[in-house]
Protein backbone atom coordinates (compact mmCIF):
# COMPACT_ATOMS: atom_id res chain seq x y z
CA UNK A 1 0.00 0.00 0.00
CA UNK A 2 1.03 3.71 -1.12
CA UNK A 3 -0.01 6.31 1.15
CA UNK A 4 -0.82 10.08 -0.39
CA UNK A 5 -0.82 13.43 1.73
CA UNK A 6 -3.81 15.69 1.09
CA UNK A 7 -3.79 19.14 1.96
CA UNK A 8 -5.33 22.61 0.28
CA UNK A 9 -6.69 25.63 0.71
CA UNK A 10 -4.21 26.74 3.17
CA UNK A 11 -1.46 29.41 3.73
CA UNK A 12 0.88 28.77 0.35
CA UNK A 13 3.76 29.10 2.36
CA UNK A 14 3.13 26.44 4.03
CA UNK A 15 3.34 23.81 1.10
CA UNK A 16 7.26 23.29 1.10
CA UNK A 17 7.82 22.13 4.38
CA UNK A 18 4.26 20.09 4.46
CA UNK A 19 6.02 18.71 1.02
CA UNK A 20 9.50 17.64 3.21
CA UNK A 21 8.07 16.77 6.36
CA UNK A 22 5.74 13.97 4.44
CA UNK A 23 8.64 12.78 2.64
CA UNK A 24 11.03 12.29 5.33
CA UNK A 25 7.91 10.64 7.20
CA UNK A 26 7.44 8.11 4.93
CA UNK A 27 4.82 9.08 2.49
CA UNK A 28 4.86 8.04 -0.97
CA UNK A 29 2.48 11.22 -2.57
CA UNK A 30 1.34 14.19 -2.35
CA UNK A 31 -2.22 15.44 -3.58
CA UNK A 32 -2.77 18.84 -5.17
CA UNK A 33 -5.77 20.78 -5.58
CA UNK A 34 -6.77 21.93 -8.55
CA UNK A 35 -9.00 25.31 -8.50
CA UNK A 36 -8.84 28.45 -11.29
CA UNK A 37 -11.26 31.05 -10.50
CA UNK A 38 -14.67 31.65 -7.67
CA UNK A 39 -17.50 33.31 -9.37
CA UNK A 40 -19.63 35.67 -7.74
CA UNK A 41 -22.93 34.56 -9.16
CA UNK A 42 -23.40 30.48 -9.45
CA UNK A 43 -26.22 28.42 -9.30
CA UNK A 44 -23.59 24.91 -9.61
CA UNK A 45 -23.40 22.53 -6.92
CA UNK A 46 -20.17 20.71 -5.05
CA UNK A 47 -20.87 16.79 -5.76
CA UNK A 48 -18.68 15.52 -2.78
CA UNK A 49 -20.31 17.77 0.16
CA UNK A 50 -23.78 16.63 1.44
CA UNK A 51 -25.75 19.98 0.39
CA UNK A 52 -24.20 20.49 -2.60
CA UNK A 53 -22.79 23.66 -1.46
CA UNK A 54 -19.44 25.46 -2.53
CA UNK A 55 -19.29 28.84 -0.31
CA UNK A 56 -16.65 27.13 1.22
CA UNK A 57 -13.93 27.87 -1.79
CA UNK A 58 -14.72 31.44 -1.60
CA UNK A 59 -11.42 33.47 -1.10
CA UNK A 60 -9.64 29.83 -0.32
CA UNK A 61 -5.87 30.10 -1.88
CA UNK A 62 -5.01 28.10 -4.60
CA UNK A 63 -1.48 27.54 -6.30
CA UNK A 64 -1.56 26.76 -9.89
CA UNK A 65 -1.31 23.09 -9.90
CA UNK A 66 1.70 22.67 -12.07
CA UNK A 67 3.38 25.95 -10.46
CA UNK A 68 3.05 24.01 -7.14
CA UNK A 69 4.01 20.79 -8.07
CA UNK A 70 7.05 22.28 -9.78
CA UNK A 71 8.26 24.29 -6.65
CA UNK A 72 7.37 21.17 -3.94
CA UNK A 73 9.45 19.16 -6.40
CA UNK A 74 12.52 21.58 -6.10
CA UNK A 75 12.60 20.73 -2.48
CA UNK A 76 11.95 16.99 -2.47
CA UNK A 77 13.63 13.93 -4.03
CA UNK A 78 11.26 10.82 -3.44
CA UNK A 79 7.71 11.83 -2.72
CA UNK A 80 5.31 11.71 -6.09
CA UNK A 81 3.07 14.74 -6.88
CA UNK A 82 -0.59 13.69 -8.11
CA UNK A 83 -3.35 16.71 -9.14
CA UNK A 84 -6.42 15.67 -7.63
CA UNK A 85 -7.88 16.70 -10.12
CA UNK A 86 -6.32 18.78 -12.88
CA UNK A 87 -9.65 20.03 -14.85
CA UNK A 88 -8.46 18.57 -18.23
CA UNK A 89 -10.95 19.56 -20.71
CA UNK A 90 -11.31 23.38 -19.96
CA UNK A 91 -7.62 23.66 -20.87
CA UNK A 92 -5.33 23.37 -23.91
CA UNK A 93 -3.94 20.12 -23.88
CA UNK A 94 -0.88 20.66 -25.76
CA UNK A 95 -0.07 23.11 -23.05
CA UNK A 96 -0.97 20.37 -20.37
CA UNK A 97 1.53 17.74 -22.38
CA UNK A 98 4.16 20.22 -21.96
CA UNK A 99 3.85 21.00 -18.52
CA UNK A 100 3.14 17.57 -17.31
CA UNK A 101 6.16 16.40 -19.50
CA UNK A 102 8.36 19.57 -18.04
CA UNK A 103 7.47 18.74 -14.13
CA UNK A 104 8.42 15.34 -14.94
CA UNK A 105 11.58 15.50 -16.52
CA UNK A 106 12.65 18.00 -13.55
CA UNK A 107 11.32 15.99 -10.79
CA UNK A 108 12.89 12.57 -12.07
CA UNK A 109 9.14 11.44 -12.91
CA UNK A 110 7.59 11.98 -9.82
CA UNK A 111 4.26 12.97 -11.57
CA UNK A 112 0.92 10.50 -11.63
CA UNK A 113 -1.57 13.11 -13.78
CA UNK A 114 -4.83 12.92 -11.88
CA UNK A 115 -7.17 14.51 -14.45
CA UNK A 116 -10.93 14.94 -13.78
CA UNK A 117 -14.00 16.81 -15.59
CA UNK A 118 -14.68 20.40 -13.72
CA UNK A 119 -18.37 20.06 -12.37
CA UNK A 120 -18.64 24.29 -12.72
CA UNK A 121 -19.65 25.54 -16.27
CA UNK A 122 -18.40 28.43 -15.32
CA UNK A 123 -14.66 26.86 -15.61
CA UNK A 124 -15.59 25.98 -19.51
CA UNK A 125 -17.13 29.66 -19.61
CA UNK A 126 -14.50 31.57 -18.40
CA UNK A 127 -11.91 29.62 -20.39
CA UNK A 128 -13.95 29.63 -23.79
CA UNK A 129 -14.57 26.23 -23.96
CA UNK A 130 -18.16 24.86 -24.55
CA UNK A 131 -19.75 22.95 -21.77
CA UNK A 132 -21.21 20.66 -24.36
CA UNK A 133 -19.64 17.08 -25.18
CA UNK A 134 -17.19 17.59 -22.46
CA UNK A 135 -16.39 14.46 -21.87
CA UNK A 136 -15.58 13.62 -25.62
CA UNK A 137 -13.07 16.49 -24.78
CA UNK A 138 -11.92 14.99 -22.32
CA UNK A 139 -10.90 11.50 -23.86
CA UNK A 140 -9.38 13.38 -27.13
CA UNK A 141 -7.69 15.44 -24.64
CA UNK A 142 -5.97 12.56 -22.49
CA UNK A 143 -5.00 11.20 -25.74
CA UNK A 144 -3.08 13.71 -27.09
CA UNK A 145 -1.13 14.50 -23.50
CA UNK A 146 -0.28 10.59 -24.22
CA UNK A 147 0.45 10.78 -27.15
CA UNK A 148 2.84 13.75 -27.03
CA UNK A 149 4.52 12.26 -23.52
CA UNK A 150 6.33 9.70 -25.49
CA UNK A 151 8.33 12.41 -27.47
CA UNK A 152 7.81 10.87 -30.50
CA UNK A 153 6.02 12.94 -33.34
CA UNK A 154 2.31 12.72 -32.86
CA UNK A 155 -0.53 13.93 -34.99
CA UNK A 156 -4.27 13.95 -33.76
CA UNK A 157 -7.42 14.56 -35.88
CA UNK A 158 -10.55 14.69 -33.78
CA UNK A 159 -13.80 16.17 -33.27
CA UNK A 160 -12.43 19.37 -31.10
CA UNK A 161 -9.00 18.83 -32.01
CA UNK A 162 -6.61 18.44 -35.00
CA UNK A 163 -2.48 18.37 -34.94
CA UNK A 164 -0.43 18.03 -37.27
CA UNK A 165 3.10 15.75 -36.77
CA UNK A 166 4.59 17.46 -33.71
CA UNK A 167 6.76 16.06 -30.50
CA UNK A 168 7.67 17.49 -27.50
CA UNK A 169 11.41 17.90 -26.36
CA UNK A 170 12.50 16.77 -23.58
CA UNK A 171 9.95 13.76 -22.99
CA UNK A 172 10.01 11.97 -19.75
CA UNK A 173 12.23 9.13 -19.19
CA UNK A 174 9.12 6.49 -18.46
CA UNK A 175 4.82 7.25 -19.26
CA UNK A 176 3.33 9.70 -17.06
CA UNK A 177 0.72 7.52 -15.59
CA UNK A 178 -2.47 8.95 -16.04
CA UNK A 179 -5.36 8.64 -13.31
CA UNK A 180 -9.01 9.59 -14.38
CA UNK A 181 -10.97 11.21 -11.21
CA UNK A 182 -14.67 10.75 -10.64
CA UNK A 183 -17.93 8.33 -9.69
CA UNK A 184 -20.11 8.36 -12.70
CA UNK A 185 -20.38 5.21 -15.17
CA UNK A 186 -18.56 7.20 -17.87
CA UNK A 187 -15.85 8.15 -15.80
CA UNK A 188 -15.29 4.43 -14.43
CA UNK A 189 -14.89 3.94 -18.41
CA UNK A 190 -12.69 6.29 -18.85
CA UNK A 191 -10.46 5.81 -16.38
CA UNK A 192 -10.01 1.83 -17.69
CA UNK A 193 -9.99 2.61 -21.36
CA UNK A 194 -7.79 5.35 -21.69
CA UNK A 195 -6.22 5.55 -18.11
CA UNK A 196 -3.61 4.06 -15.83
CA UNK A 197 -5.75 4.52 -12.65
CA UNK A 198 -8.84 5.54 -10.59
CA UNK A 199 -9.00 8.14 -8.24
CA UNK A 200 -11.83 8.08 -5.90
CA UNK A 201 -13.60 11.53 -4.21
CA UNK A 202 -15.20 10.07 -1.01
CA UNK A 203 -18.43 10.19 0.13
CA UNK A 204 -19.91 7.08 -2.53
CA UNK A 205 -20.14 3.61 -1.76
CA UNK A 206 -16.59 2.47 -2.26
CA UNK A 207 -17.12 -0.83 -2.84
CA UNK A 208 -20.08 -0.63 -5.22
CA UNK A 209 -17.62 1.68 -6.93
CA UNK A 210 -15.10 -1.21 -6.77
CA UNK A 211 -17.09 -3.82 -8.34
CA UNK A 212 -18.19 -1.97 -11.26
CA UNK A 213 -14.59 -1.21 -12.03
CA UNK A 214 -13.82 -4.02 -11.79
CA UNK A 215 -16.84 -5.45 -13.97
CA UNK A 216 -15.48 -2.84 -16.57
CA UNK A 217 -11.67 -4.07 -16.67
CA UNK A 218 -12.91 -7.76 -17.00
CA UNK A 219 -15.10 -6.73 -20.09
CA UNK A 220 -12.72 -4.79 -21.51
CA UNK A 221 -9.56 -7.50 -21.44
CA UNK A 222 -8.22 -5.47 -19.16
CA UNK A 223 -8.33 -7.02 -15.94
CA UNK A 224 -4.72 -8.49 -15.49
CA UNK A 225 -3.00 -5.00 -16.16
CA UNK A 226 -1.51 -2.69 -13.75
CA UNK A 227 -4.09 -0.11 -12.51
CA UNK A 228 -3.80 2.23 -9.89
CA UNK A 229 -6.52 2.75 -7.36
CA UNK A 230 -6.21 5.46 -5.21
CA UNK A 231 -9.11 6.02 -2.96
CA UNK A 232 -10.26 8.09 0.26
CA UNK A 233 -11.68 5.76 2.93
CA UNK A 234 -11.93 5.78 6.69
CA UNK A 235 -10.49 2.50 6.44
CA UNK A 236 -7.03 4.42 5.97
CA UNK A 237 -6.61 5.41 9.01
CA UNK A 238 -5.85 2.03 10.89
CA UNK A 239 -3.66 -0.93 10.13
CA UNK A 240 -6.22 -2.79 9.84
CA UNK A 241 -8.53 -1.02 7.72
CA UNK A 242 -5.41 -0.54 5.63
CA UNK A 243 -5.30 -4.38 4.63
CA UNK A 244 -8.79 -4.41 4.21
CA UNK A 245 -8.48 -1.98 1.53
CA UNK A 246 -5.45 -3.97 0.09
CA UNK A 247 -7.46 -7.16 0.13
CA UNK A 248 -9.97 -5.24 -2.15
CA UNK A 249 -7.23 -3.88 -4.85
CA UNK A 250 -6.76 -0.70 -3.36
CA UNK A 251 -3.43 0.41 -4.41
CA UNK A 252 -3.06 3.91 -2.73
CA UNK A 253 -4.55 5.74 0.10
CA UNK A 254 -5.55 9.46 0.56
CA UNK A 255 -4.91 10.93 3.66
CA UNK A 256 -5.80 13.94 5.61
CA UNK A 257 -6.67 15.57 9.13
CA UNK A 258 -8.73 18.43 9.12
CA UNK A 259 -11.93 19.00 7.34
CA UNK A 260 -11.43 21.08 4.15
CA UNK A 261 -15.36 22.28 3.50
CA UNK A 262 -15.38 24.66 6.40
CA UNK A 263 -16.06 28.07 5.86
CA UNK A 264 -13.37 30.83 6.52
CA UNK A 265 -9.21 30.34 6.36
CA UNK A 266 -7.69 27.11 7.73
CA UNK A 267 -6.39 28.22 10.96
CA UNK A 268 -4.87 25.07 11.95
CA UNK A 269 -0.60 26.01 12.60
CA UNK A 270 1.55 24.53 10.04
CA UNK A 271 3.49 22.97 13.13
CA UNK A 272 0.29 20.67 13.96
CA UNK A 273 -0.47 19.79 10.77
CA UNK A 274 3.20 18.51 10.23
CA UNK A 275 2.66 16.93 14.06
CA UNK A 276 -0.62 15.12 12.56
CA UNK A 277 0.75 13.75 9.36
CA UNK A 278 4.08 12.25 11.61
CA UNK A 279 1.51 10.97 13.86
CA UNK A 280 -0.32 8.88 11.14
CA UNK A 281 3.00 7.79 9.58
CA UNK A 282 4.29 6.29 13.08
CA UNK A 283 1.09 4.78 13.93
CA UNK A 284 0.15 3.38 10.73
CA UNK A 285 2.68 3.59 8.00
CA UNK A 286 5.08 2.30 9.94
CA UNK A 287 3.10 -0.42 11.04
CA UNK A 288 1.90 -1.84 7.19
CA UNK A 289 4.61 -0.72 5.30
CA UNK A 290 4.64 0.89 1.56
Amino acid sequence: MRFTYAEAMTDPSYYLPLARAAEAAGYTGFSVADSLVYPKESDSTYPYTEDGNREFLEDKSFIETFTLIAAMGAVTSTIRFTPFVLKLPVRPPVLVAKQATSIACLTGGRLGLGVGLSPWPEDFAVMGVPWERRGKRMDEAIDIVRGLATGEYFEYHGEFFDLPAIKMTPAPARPIPILVGGHSEAALRRAVIRGDGWMHAGNDDLDGLLARLDRIRTAEGRSGDPFEIHVISMDAYTPDGVKRLEDKGVTDVIVGFRVPYAKGPDTEPLEQKIEHLERFAETVIAKVGH
